[in-house]
């Protein structure tokens, strides 16, 4: 499944997200490394996350289960 961005979406920055999961920013990278986490988008040289499908999948989870899959 491949996801683009829209015109009118609205994005986080890492630091952004890592304060609303409450998860160090180390571990965002890593996720994105590994292929886990949220799906992150390369703008220019930024990582930006998709504010709604972050809240959709990730935010509404416990924090234990906010651990990408291994």
């Amino acid at each position: 499944m491949i996801m683009t961005l829209q015109a009118g979406d609205k994005l986080m920055s890492l630091t952004d997200l890592s304060e609303m999961l409450a998860i160090p920013v180390h571990t965002l990278y890593r996720w994105r490394f590994k292929g886990d986490g949220p799906v992150g988008y390369g703008v220019g040289r930024h990582v930006q996350y998709r504010r709604e499908a972050v809240e959709a999948g990730w935010s509404s989870r416990p924090i234990s289960a906010r651990r990408a899959p291994r």
